[in-house]
Protein backbone atom coordinates (compact mmCIF):
# COMPACT_ATOMS: atom_id res chain seq x y z
CA UNK A 1 0.00 0.00 0.00
CA UNK A 2 2.73 2.40 1.02
CA UNK A 3 4.07 1.72 -2.28
CA UNK A 4 0.91 2.14 -4.17
CA UNK A 5 0.31 5.40 -2.68
CA UNK A 6 3.86 6.66 -3.41
CA UNK A 7 2.89 6.04 -7.36
CA UNK A 8 -0.19 7.83 -7.23
CA UNK A 9 1.42 10.86 -6.00
CA UNK A 10 4.32 10.84 -8.07
CA UNK A 11 1.41 10.59 -10.54
CA UNK A 12 -0.33 13.35 -9.82
CA UNK A 13 2.45 15.99 -9.23
CA UNK A 14 3.44 14.92 -12.66
CA UNK A 15 0.06 15.82 -13.73
CA UNK A 16 0.12 19.01 -11.45
CA UNK A 17 3.28 20.36 -13.50
CA UNK A 18 1.54 19.18 -16.63
CA UNK A 19 -0.98 21.36 -16.06
CA UNK A 20 1.10 24.28 -15.54
CA UNK A 21 3.39 23.82 -18.43
CA UNK A 22 0.45 23.57 -21.01
CA UNK A 23 -1.18 26.53 -19.77
CA UNK A 24 2.63 28.23 -19.37
CA UNK A 25 2.80 27.16 -23.89
CA UNK A 26 -0.41 28.46 -24.30
CA UNK A 27 0.48 31.68 -22.85
CA UNK A 28 3.62 31.65 -25.22
CA UNK A 29 1.70 30.58 -28.11
CA UNK A 30 -0.55 33.60 -28.48
CA UNK A 31 2.02 36.72 -26.67
CA UNK A 32 5.34 35.37 -28.56
CA UNK A 33 5.71 37.39 -31.13
CA UNK A 34 8.91 37.82 -34.04
CA UNK A 35 11.55 39.35 -34.07
CA UNK A 36 12.08 38.38 -30.19
CA UNK A 37 10.42 34.89 -30.52
CA UNK A 38 11.08 33.56 -33.99
CA UNK A 39 8.02 31.83 -35.73
CA UNK A 40 9.52 28.34 -35.34
CA UNK A 41 9.70 28.78 -31.34
CA UNK A 42 5.76 29.74 -30.88
CA UNK A 43 4.70 26.94 -33.78
CA UNK A 44 6.62 24.28 -31.67
CA UNK A 45 5.14 25.91 -28.02
CA UNK A 46 1.78 25.74 -30.03
CA UNK A 47 2.63 22.33 -30.94
CA UNK A 48 3.32 21.46 -27.66
CA UNK A 49 0.38 22.68 -26.14
CA UNK A 50 -1.78 20.90 -28.35
CA UNK A 51 -0.53 17.54 -27.61
CA UNK A 52 0.37 18.01 -23.68
CA UNK A 53 -3.34 18.15 -23.24
CA UNK A 54 -5.10 15.20 -24.67
CA UNK A 55 -2.12 13.21 -22.88
CA UNK A 56 -3.02 15.20 -19.54
CA UNK A 57 -7.04 14.41 -19.58
CA UNK A 58 -5.75 10.55 -20.81
CA UNK A 59 -3.48 10.36 -17.79
CA UNK A 60 -6.34 11.68 -15.35
CA UNK A 61 -8.82 9.28 -16.24
CA UNK A 62 -7.22 6.43 -17.21
CA UNK A 63 -8.52 4.32 -14.64
CA UNK A 64 -12.02 4.97 -15.29
CA UNK A 65 -14.34 2.51 -17.07
CA UNK A 66 -14.78 4.49 -20.43
CA UNK A 67 -11.10 4.45 -20.65
CA UNK A 68 -10.87 0.63 -18.95
CA UNK A 69 -13.48 -0.34 -21.88
CA UNK A 70 -11.26 1.46 -24.39
CA UNK A 71 -7.88 -0.23 -23.40
CA UNK A 72 -10.24 -3.52 -23.02
CA UNK A 73 -11.03 -3.18 -27.39
CA UNK A 74 -8.04 -1.63 -28.74
CA UNK A 75 -9.81 -2.13 -31.89
CA UNK A 76 -12.81 0.70 -31.27
CA UNK A 77 -10.04 2.71 -29.52
CA UNK A 78 -7.69 2.80 -33.12
CA UNK A 79 -10.67 3.29 -34.85
CA UNK A 80 -12.00 5.81 -33.09
CA UNK A 81 -8.04 7.43 -33.16
CA UNK A 82 -7.80 6.92 -36.87
CA UNK A 83 -11.07 8.65 -38.00
CA UNK A 84 -9.64 11.87 -35.55
CA UNK A 85 -6.15 11.68 -37.32
CA UNK A 86 -7.63 11.57 -41.45
CA UNK A 87 -10.30 13.95 -40.25
CA UNK A 88 -7.49 16.21 -39.12
CA UNK A 89 -5.23 16.26 -41.25
CA UNK A 90 -8.40 17.18 -44.00
CA UNK A 91 -9.36 20.21 -42.41
CA UNK A 92 -5.80 20.88 -41.76
CA UNK A 93 -4.70 20.89 -45.54
CA UNK A 94 -8.48 22.99 -46.09
CA UNK A 95 -6.86 25.54 -43.63
CA UNK A 96 -3.53 26.21 -45.12
CA UNK A 97 -4.95 26.62 -48.66
CA UNK A 98 -7.59 29.15 -47.15
CA UNK A 99 -7.16 30.40 -43.73
CA UNK A 100 -10.16 31.70 -43.78
CA UNK A 101 -12.54 28.67 -43.49
CA UNK A 102 -10.80 27.93 -40.20
CA UNK A 103 -13.22 31.10 -38.99
CA UNK A 104 -16.07 29.62 -40.42
CA UNK A 105 -15.19 26.04 -39.40
CA UNK A 106 -14.86 27.77 -35.78
CA UNK A 107 -17.90 29.37 -35.85
CA UNK A 108 -20.00 26.32 -37.15
CA UNK A 109 -19.08 24.33 -34.36
CA UNK A 110 -19.07 26.70 -31.44
CA UNK A 111 -22.63 25.56 -30.02
CA UNK A 112 -22.00 21.82 -30.82
CA UNK A 113 -21.55 19.74 -27.41
CA UNK A 114 -21.07 16.04 -27.08
CA UNK A 115 -21.57 14.07 -24.02
CA UNK A 116 -18.49 12.95 -23.09
CA UNK A 117 -18.30 10.34 -19.55
CA UNK A 118 -14.83 11.40 -18.01
CA UNK A 119 -13.70 10.29 -14.26
CA UNK A 120 -17.38 9.03 -13.34
CA UNK A 121 -19.21 12.28 -14.75
CA UNK A 122 -20.68 12.69 -17.80
CA UNK A 123 -19.17 16.31 -19.46
CA UNK A 124 -20.86 17.85 -22.78
CA UNK A 125 -17.20 18.66 -24.42
CA UNK A 126 -17.42 20.73 -27.56
CA UNK A 127 -15.46 17.82 -29.89
CA UNK A 128 -16.28 19.21 -33.16
CA UNK A 129 -14.43 22.47 -32.19
CA UNK A 130 -11.50 20.41 -30.76
CA UNK A 131 -10.73 19.51 -34.21
CA UNK A 132 -11.00 22.23 -35.31
CA UNK A 133 -8.51 23.91 -33.35
CA UNK A 134 -5.96 21.14 -33.78
CA UNK A 135 -5.95 21.33 -37.47
CA UNK A 136 -5.87 25.29 -37.14
CA UNK A 137 -2.91 24.72 -34.76
CA UNK A 138 -1.36 22.31 -37.75
CA UNK A 139 -2.23 24.82 -40.60
CA UNK A 140 -0.68 27.61 -38.74
CA UNK A 141 2.76 25.65 -37.50
CA UNK A 142 3.68 23.27 -39.63
CA UNK A 143 4.68 25.99 -42.27
CA UNK A 144 6.65 27.99 -40.20
CA UNK A 145 8.71 25.13 -38.80
CA UNK A 146 9.69 24.18 -42.63
CA UNK A 147 10.24 27.91 -43.13
CA UNK A 148 9.99 30.03 -39.82
CA UNK A 149 9.68 33.31 -42.31
CA UNK A 150 7.00 32.01 -43.92
CA UNK A 151 3.78 34.78 -42.94
CA UNK A 152 2.35 35.33 -46.48
CA UNK A 153 -0.74 32.43 -45.30
CA UNK A 154 -3.07 34.59 -43.99
CA UNK A 155 -1.86 34.60 -40.98
CA UNK A 156 -0.58 38.13 -39.97
CA UNK A 157 1.59 39.04 -36.87
CA UNK A 158 -0.19 41.27 -34.40
CA UNK A 159 1.20 42.79 -31.15
CA UNK A 160 -0.19 41.48 -28.05
CA UNK A 161 -1.20 44.05 -25.91
CA UNK A 162 -2.79 44.84 -22.11
CA UNK A 163 -6.16 42.07 -23.34
CA UNK A 164 -3.41 39.15 -24.72
CA UNK A 165 -1.61 39.09 -21.32
CA UNK A 166 -4.58 39.56 -19.15
CA UNK A 167 -6.46 36.60 -20.62
CA UNK A 168 -3.19 34.73 -21.17
CA UNK A 169 -2.42 35.71 -17.10
CA UNK A 170 -5.60 34.38 -16.62
CA UNK A 171 -5.16 31.12 -18.00
CA UNK A 172 -1.98 30.75 -16.54
CA UNK A 173 -2.92 31.90 -12.86
CA UNK A 174 -6.07 29.01 -12.95
CA UNK A 175 -3.86 26.34 -13.81
CA UNK A 176 -1.56 27.62 -11.03
CA UNK A 177 -4.39 27.45 -8.32
CA UNK A 178 -5.46 24.17 -9.57
CA UNK A 179 -2.33 22.68 -7.86
CA UNK A 180 -3.63 22.94 -4.76
CA UNK A 181 -6.99 22.57 -5.69
CA UNK A 182 -9.71 20.90 -3.05
CA UNK A 183 -11.12 19.28 -6.78
CA UNK A 184 -7.21 19.02 -8.69
CA UNK A 185 -9.39 16.96 -11.39
CA UNK A 186 -11.95 19.14 -12.26
CA UNK A 187 -9.38 22.12 -12.27
CA UNK A 188 -7.23 20.11 -14.85
CA UNK A 189 -10.63 18.92 -16.97
CA UNK A 190 -11.22 22.98 -16.89
CA UNK A 191 -7.18 23.44 -18.19
CA UNK A 192 -7.47 21.00 -20.80
CA UNK A 193 -11.17 21.24 -22.08
CA UNK A 194 -11.54 24.92 -22.41
CA UNK A 195 -9.02 27.30 -21.53
CA UNK A 196 -5.78 26.03 -23.32
CA UNK A 197 -7.67 25.20 -26.62
CA UNK A 198 -9.99 28.03 -26.68
CA UNK A 199 -6.58 30.45 -26.12
CA UNK A 200 -4.70 29.09 -28.88
CA UNK A 201 -8.42 29.23 -31.01
CA UNK A 202 -8.19 33.58 -29.86
CA UNK A 203 -4.50 33.17 -30.93
CA UNK A 204 -5.56 32.13 -34.39
CA UNK A 205 -8.22 33.86 -35.04
CA UNK A 206 -6.99 36.86 -33.77
CA UNK A 207 -4.32 36.99 -36.51
CA UNK A 208 -7.14 35.94 -39.02
CA UNK A 209 -7.75 39.34 -41.93
CA UNK A 210 -11.38 39.38 -41.12
CA UNK A 211 -12.81 41.22 -44.74
CA UNK A 212 -15.97 41.86 -45.12
CA UNK A 213 -16.84 38.04 -46.77
CA UNK A 214 -15.38 36.41 -44.09
CA UNK A 215 -17.77 38.70 -41.54
CA UNK A 216 -20.47 38.58 -43.55
CA UNK A 217 -20.29 34.63 -44.12
CA UNK A 218 -19.73 34.18 -40.54
CA UNK A 219 -22.80 35.67 -39.59
CA UNK A 220 -25.02 33.70 -42.02
CA UNK A 221 -23.43 30.55 -40.65
CA UNK A 222 -24.41 31.81 -37.14
CA UNK A 223 -27.68 32.90 -38.29
CA UNK A 224 -28.62 29.12 -39.97
CA UNK A 225 -27.74 27.46 -36.71
CA UNK A 226 -29.88 29.86 -34.80
CA UNK A 227 -32.61 28.97 -36.86
CA UNK A 228 -32.54 25.35 -37.06
CA UNK A 229 -32.06 25.07 -33.50
CA UNK A 230 -34.88 26.93 -32.82
CA UNK A 231 -36.94 25.05 -35.05
CA UNK A 232 -36.02 22.05 -33.28
CA UNK A 233 -36.79 23.90 -30.49
CA UNK A 234 -40.56 24.48 -31.26
CA UNK A 235 -40.91 20.94 -32.02
CA UNK A 236 -39.56 20.16 -28.35
CA UNK A 237 -42.30 22.66 -27.47
CA UNK A 238 -45.24 21.22 -29.17
CA UNK A 239 -44.75 17.89 -28.64
CA UNK A 240 -43.53 18.29 -25.01
CA UNK A 241 -40.41 15.59 -25.81
CA UNK A 242 -36.55 17.11 -25.44
CA UNK A 243 -34.37 15.30 -27.15
CA UNK A 244 -30.82 15.77 -24.72
CA UNK A 245 -30.32 16.11 -21.02
CA UNK A 246 -32.99 13.87 -18.91
CA UNK A 247 -32.32 15.96 -16.07
CA UNK A 248 -34.49 19.37 -17.91
CA UNK A 249 -37.32 16.20 -18.65
CA UNK A 250 -37.29 15.58 -15.00
CA UNK A 251 -37.45 19.31 -13.75
CA UNK A 252 -40.10 19.58 -16.61
CA UNK A 253 -42.67 17.29 -14.76
CA UNK A 254 -42.73 19.00 -11.72
CA UNK A 255 -43.01 23.40 -13.26
CA UNK A 256 -45.76 24.96 -14.65
CA UNK A 257 -44.16 25.60 -17.78
CA UNK A 258 -41.98 23.33 -19.98
CA UNK A 259 -38.44 24.71 -21.08
CA UNK A 260 -37.16 23.68 -24.37
CA UNK A 261 -33.19 23.27 -25.01
CA UNK A 262 -33.04 21.80 -28.78
CA UNK A 263 -29.50 20.63 -29.04
CA UNK A 264 -27.72 21.96 -26.31
CA UNK A 265 -27.75 20.28 -22.82
CA UNK A 266 -29.06 23.62 -21.24
CA UNK A 267 -32.12 26.04 -21.95
CA UNK A 268 -29.78 28.79 -20.34
CA UNK A 269 -26.71 27.87 -23.14
CA UNK A 270 -29.13 27.38 -26.10
CA UNK A 271 -30.89 31.24 -24.88
CA UNK A 272 -27.52 32.42 -24.82
CA UNK A 273 -26.99 31.65 -28.56
CA UNK A 274 -29.40 32.85 -29.31
CA UNK A 275 -29.72 36.18 -27.63
CA UNK A 276 -25.80 36.64 -28.81
CA UNK A 277 -26.93 36.05 -32.35
CA UNK A 278 -30.24 38.35 -32.24
CA UNK A 279 -27.91 41.14 -31.39
CA UNK A 280 -25.74 40.79 -34.88
CA UNK A 281 -28.87 40.80 -36.62
CA UNK A 282 -30.27 43.82 -35.06
CA UNK A 283 -27.37 45.66 -35.87
CA UNK A 284 -27.92 45.18 -39.51
CA UNK A 285 -31.31 45.98 -39.26
CA UNK A 286 -30.96 49.28 -37.57
CA UNK A 287 -28.24 50.94 -39.91
CA UNK A 288 -29.09 49.07 -43.23
CA UNK A 289 -31.41 51.26 -45.45
CA UNK A 290 -32.40 48.23 -47.33
CA UNK A 291 -35.69 47.18 -47.36
CA UNK A 292 -35.16 43.77 -48.07
CA UNK A 293 -32.46 43.33 -45.25
CA UNK A 294 -34.53 44.90 -42.70
CA UNK A 295 -38.00 42.93 -43.58
CA UNK A 296 -35.51 39.12 -43.77
CA UNK A 297 -33.71 40.35 -40.61
CA UNK A 298 -37.45 41.32 -38.79
CA UNK A 299 -38.72 38.28 -39.58
CA UNK A 300 -35.19 36.22 -38.08
CA UNK A 301 -35.67 38.43 -35.20
CA UNK A 302 -39.35 37.19 -34.20
CA UNK A 303 -38.18 33.51 -35.29
CA UNK A 304 -35.14 33.98 -32.64
CA UNK A 305 -36.99 35.79 -29.98
CA UNK A 306 -39.71 32.56 -30.15
CA UNK A 307 -36.97 30.38 -29.37
CA UNK A 308 -35.31 32.34 -26.60
CA UNK A 309 -39.36 32.56 -25.14
CA UNK A 310 -39.31 29.06 -25.20
CA UNK A 311 -36.25 28.50 -23.38
CA UNK A 312 -37.75 30.54 -19.81
CA UNK A 313 -34.12 31.49 -19.77
CA UNK A 314 -34.59 34.34 -17.79
CA UNK A 315 -30.56 35.41 -18.03
CA UNK A 316 -30.88 35.31 -21.93
CA UNK A 317 -33.60 37.49 -22.31
CA UNK A 318 -31.81 40.08 -19.35
CA UNK A 319 -28.80 39.77 -22.28
CA UNK A 320 -30.85 40.45 -24.96
CA UNK A 321 -31.67 43.30 -23.60
CA UNK A 322 -28.49 44.91 -22.48
CA UNK A 323 -27.25 44.23 -26.07
CA UNK A 324 -29.74 45.98 -27.39
CA UNK A 325 -29.38 48.81 -24.94
CA UNK A 326 -25.85 49.32 -26.36
CA UNK A 327 -26.64 49.22 -29.65
CA UNK A 328 -29.85 51.93 -28.93
CA UNK A 329 -26.89 54.04 -27.50
CA UNK A 330 -24.90 54.15 -30.37
CA UNK A 331 -27.61 54.31 -33.27
CA UNK A 332 -29.58 56.86 -31.48
CA UNK A 333 -28.44 58.44 -27.89
CA UNK A 334 -26.61 57.47 -25.09
CA UNK A 335 -28.54 60.33 -23.25
CA UNK A 336 -31.87 58.88 -24.29
CA UNK A 337 -30.96 55.10 -24.01
CA UNK A 338 -30.28 55.54 -20.39
CA UNK A 339 -33.61 57.60 -19.95
CA UNK A 340 -35.21 54.49 -21.62
CA UNK A 341 -33.81 52.02 -19.60
CA UNK A 342 -34.21 53.61 -15.85
CA UNK A 343 -38.42 54.33 -16.79
CA UNK A 344 -38.17 50.69 -17.44
CA UNK A 345 -36.11 49.26 -14.36
CA UNK A 346 -38.69 51.78 -12.34
CA UNK A 347 -41.72 49.97 -13.96
CA UNK A 348 -40.19 46.68 -12.72
CA UNK A 349 -39.92 47.64 -9.55
CA UNK A 350 -43.24 49.75 -9.20
CA UNK A 351 -44.89 45.95 -10.35
CA UNK A 352 -43.08 43.98 -7.79
CA UNK A 353 -43.78 46.08 -5.11
CA UNK A 354 -47.48 45.82 -6.18
CA UNK A 355 -47.51 42.80 -7.26
CA UNK A 356 -44.80 40.37 -5.63
CA UNK A 357 -47.09 37.24 -5.40
CA UNK A 358 -47.30 37.25 -9.31
CA UNK A 359 -44.11 37.42 -9.81
CA UNK A 360 -42.76 35.38 -7.09
CA UNK A 361 -40.84 37.99 -5.87
CA UNK A 362 -42.45 38.85 -2.46
CA UNK A 363 -39.83 40.98 -0.50
CA UNK A 364 -41.37 39.63 3.30
CA UNK A 365 -40.07 36.02 3.17
CA UNK A 366 -36.53 37.12 3.46
CA UNK A 367 -33.88 34.75 2.40
CA UNK A 368 -36.42 31.56 1.71
CA UNK A 369 -38.43 34.16 -0.25
CA UNK A 370 -35.32 35.13 -2.40
CA UNK A 371 -34.35 31.64 -2.81
CA UNK A 372 -37.68 30.66 -4.13
CA UNK A 373 -37.70 33.85 -6.62
CA UNK A 374 -34.14 33.04 -8.01
CA UNK A 375 -34.87 29.36 -8.22
CA UNK A 376 -31.60 28.53 -5.24
CA UNK A 377 -28.95 31.23 -6.75
CA UNK A 378 -29.68 33.13 -3.72
CA UNK A 379 -28.32 30.82 -1.62
CA UNK A 380 -25.42 29.76 -4.18
CA UNK A 381 -24.17 33.32 -4.28
CA UNK A 382 -24.97 33.90 -0.26
CA UNK A 383 -23.06 30.41 0.80
CA UNK A 384 -20.39 31.07 -2.00
CA UNK A 385 -19.70 34.34 -0.63
CA UNK A 386 -18.98 32.58 2.98
CA UNK A 387 -16.74 30.30 1.21
CA UNK A 388 -14.50 33.56 -0.10
CA UNK A 389 -14.46 35.08 3.45
CA UNK A 390 -13.09 31.76 4.83
CA UNK A 391 -9.84 31.37 2.03
CA UNK A 392 -10.00 34.93 0.68
CA UNK A 393 -6.40 35.38 -0.32
CA UNK A 394 -6.01 31.94 -2.32
CA UNK A 395 -9.41 30.62 -2.74
CA UNK A 396 -9.65 26.77 -2.37
CA UNK A 397 -8.43 26.28 -5.73
CA UNK A 398 -9.80 25.80 -9.29
CA UNK A 399 -12.71 24.24 -10.36
CA UNK A 400 -13.06 23.14 -6.45
CA UNK A 401 -16.25 24.68 -5.60
CA UNK A 402 -18.53 22.14 -6.20
CA UNK A 403 -16.44 19.86 -3.84
CA UNK A 404 -16.59 23.16 -1.47
CA UNK A 405 -19.89 23.67 -1.47
CA UNK A 406 -20.93 20.02 -1.10
CA UNK A 407 -19.10 19.50 1.91
CA UNK A 408 -19.65 22.82 3.85
CA UNK A 409 -23.41 23.02 3.12
CA UNK A 410 -24.97 20.33 0.54
CA UNK A 411 -23.79 17.38 3.09
CA UNK A 412 -26.80 17.15 5.42
CA UNK A 413 -29.62 18.28 3.09
CA UNK A 414 -29.02 15.73 0.37
CA UNK A 415 -28.98 18.23 -1.94
CA UNK A 416 -27.79 18.12 -5.74
CA UNK A 417 -24.46 19.29 -6.27
CA UNK A 418 -23.54 22.62 -8.15
CA UNK A 419 -20.41 23.37 -10.26
CA UNK A 420 -21.03 26.90 -10.15
CA UNK A 421 -22.68 29.80 -8.16
CA UNK A 422 -24.14 31.13 -11.33
CA UNK A 423 -22.71 34.32 -10.46
CA UNK A 424 -18.81 33.55 -12.28
CA UNK A 425 -17.64 36.78 -9.85
CA UNK A 426 -18.73 34.78 -6.43
CA UNK A 427 -17.25 31.42 -8.82
CA UNK A 428 -13.92 33.16 -8.76
CA UNK A 429 -13.56 34.64 -5.45
CA UNK A 430 -14.65 31.47 -3.70
CA UNK A 431 -11.96 29.16 -6.23
CA UNK A 432 -9.49 31.97 -6.54
CA UNK A 433 -9.27 34.07 -3.82
CA UNK A 434 -8.21 37.71 -3.95
CA UNK A 435 -5.90 36.86 -6.69
CA UNK A 436 -8.42 35.18 -8.79
CA UNK A 437 -10.69 37.65 -8.44
CA UNK A 438 -8.32 41.07 -9.37
CA UNK A 439 -7.56 39.56 -12.36
CA UNK A 440 -10.89 39.08 -13.40
CA UNK A 441 -11.90 42.46 -13.18
CA UNK A 442 -8.46 43.65 -14.64
CA UNK A 443 -9.21 41.52 -17.78
CA UNK A 444 -13.28 42.48 -17.85
CA UNK A 445 -11.64 45.85 -18.09
CA UNK A 446 -9.45 45.62 -20.62
CA UNK A 447 -11.79 43.95 -22.68
CA UNK A 448 -14.40 46.41 -22.33
CA UNK A 449 -11.68 49.24 -23.05
CA UNK A 450 -10.24 47.39 -26.27
CA UNK A 451 -13.83 46.91 -27.66
CA UNK A 452 -15.26 49.77 -27.45
CA UNK A 453 -12.39 52.36 -27.85
CA UNK A 454 -13.26 53.95 -31.12
CA UNK A 455 -15.98 51.55 -31.65
CA UNK A 456 -18.46 54.13 -33.23
CA UNK A 457 -16.25 54.21 -36.87
CA UNK A 458 -17.62 50.41 -37.45
CA UNK A 459 -21.15 48.50 -37.06
CA UNK A 460 -18.78 45.51 -37.16
CA UNK A 461 -17.05 46.95 -33.80
CA UNK A 462 -20.13 47.77 -32.39
CA UNK A 463 -21.99 44.37 -32.36
CA UNK A 464 -19.21 42.55 -31.26
CA UNK A 465 -19.60 45.20 -27.85
CA UNK A 466 -22.62 44.89 -27.73
CA UNK A 467 -22.79 40.92 -27.49
CA UNK A 468 -19.82 41.20 -25.56
CA UNK A 469 -21.59 43.14 -23.05
CA UNK A 470 -24.53 40.73 -23.46
CA UNK A 471 -22.12 37.69 -22.65
CA UNK A 472 -20.79 39.12 -19.60
CA UNK A 473 -23.74 39.95 -18.01
CA UNK A 474 -25.29 36.13 -18.81
CA UNK A 475 -21.95 35.50 -17.03
CA UNK A 476 -23.04 37.49 -13.83
CA UNK A 477 -26.79 35.76 -13.52
CA UNK A 478 -25.41 32.07 -14.49
CA UNK A 479 -22.03 30.27 -15.62
CA UNK A 480 -19.45 29.77 -17.75
CA UNK A 481 -17.04 32.74 -18.64
CA UNK A 482 -13.93 31.90 -20.28
CA UNK A 483 -15.29 28.12 -20.13
CA UNK A 484 -16.85 29.37 -23.38
CA UNK A 485 -15.53 29.49 -26.38
CA UNK A 486 -17.98 32.33 -27.50
CA UNK A 487 -16.16 34.61 -25.25
CA UNK A 488 -12.47 34.12 -26.79
CA UNK A 489 -14.36 34.33 -30.40
CA UNK A 490 -15.91 37.82 -29.80
CA UNK A 491 -12.52 39.26 -28.08
CA UNK A 492 -10.32 37.86 -30.98
CA UNK A 493 -12.91 39.46 -33.77
CA UNK A 494 -12.81 42.18 -31.83
CA UNK A 495 -9.30 42.05 -30.68
CA UNK A 496 -8.65 41.99 -34.67
CA UNK A 497 -11.03 44.75 -35.82
CA UNK A 498 -9.64 47.21 -33.06
CA UNK A 499 -6.41 47.04 -34.65
CA UNK A 500 -7.40 47.34 -38.16
CA UNK A 501 -9.23 50.37 -37.59
CA UNK A 502 -6.15 51.93 -35.67
CA UNK A 503 -4.88 55.00 -37.80
CA UNK A 504 -1.44 54.30 -39.32
CA UNK A 505 -1.24 51.52 -36.38
CA UNK A 506 -0.46 47.92 -38.02
CA UNK A 507 0.73 46.56 -42.03
CA UNK A 508 -1.94 44.23 -41.26
CA UNK A 509 -5.14 47.41 -41.15
CA UNK A 510 -5.30 47.50 -44.82
CA UNK A 511 -6.70 43.51 -44.52
CA UNK A 512 -9.43 44.21 -42.54
CA UNK A 513 -12.53 45.31 -44.19
CA UNK A 514 -12.96 49.09 -44.90
CA UNK A 515 -15.71 50.47 -42.65
CA UNK A 516 -17.63 53.70 -43.04
CA UNK A 517 -18.49 55.57 -39.40
CA UNK A 518 -21.33 53.78 -37.65
CA UNK A 519 -23.20 56.90 -36.57
CA UNK A 520 -26.30 58.54 -39.05
CA UNK A 521 -26.92 55.74 -41.01
CA UNK A 522 -27.63 57.24 -43.66
CA UNK A 523 -25.64 54.91 -46.03
CA UNK A 524 -25.58 50.89 -46.96
CA UNK A 525 -21.52 50.91 -46.04
CA UNK A 526 -22.41 49.65 -42.54
CA UNK A 527 -24.13 46.28 -43.50
CA UNK A 528 -20.96 45.80 -45.65
CA UNK A 529 -19.32 45.97 -42.27
CA UNK A 530 -21.47 43.50 -41.21
CA UNK A 531 -19.99 41.85 -38.39
CA UNK A 532 -19.19 38.13 -37.99
CA UNK A 533 -20.50 36.66 -34.99
CA UNK A 534 -19.47 33.92 -32.31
Amino acid sequence: MPVLATVHGVGEGVEKLGVVLVALLAAAAVLARPPRVSERVRALAMLGAIVLTPGLLLADVWHTSQVVHLRAHPAEAAAAILLGLVLVAALTAWFMRRPAALALAAIACLPFRLPISTGGTTSNLLIPLYVVVGAGVLAYALPRLRDPGANADGFDEASPGRLEWLLLAAVVCYALQSVYSADFSKGLENVVFFYVPFALLFGLLRRLPWSRTLLLTGLAVAVAEAVLFSGIGFVEYATKHLLLNPKIVQANNYDNYFRVNSLFFDPSVYGRFLALVMVFVTTIVLWTRRRRDVIVGGVVLAWLLGGIITSFSQSSLAALLLGLAVLAAYRWSVRDTVLVCVAVAALAAIVVLVAPSHTHLGLSGGSQSANNATSGRYSLVANGVKLFGDRPLQGYGSGSFSTVYLDHYLSASGDAVTSASHTIPVTVAAEQGIIGLLLYVALLVAAFARLFRDASRSTARIAVAAAFSALVLHTLVYADFLEDPMTWTLLAIGAALALGGRPGGDARAARITDVAPAAGGDSDAPLAAAPGVA
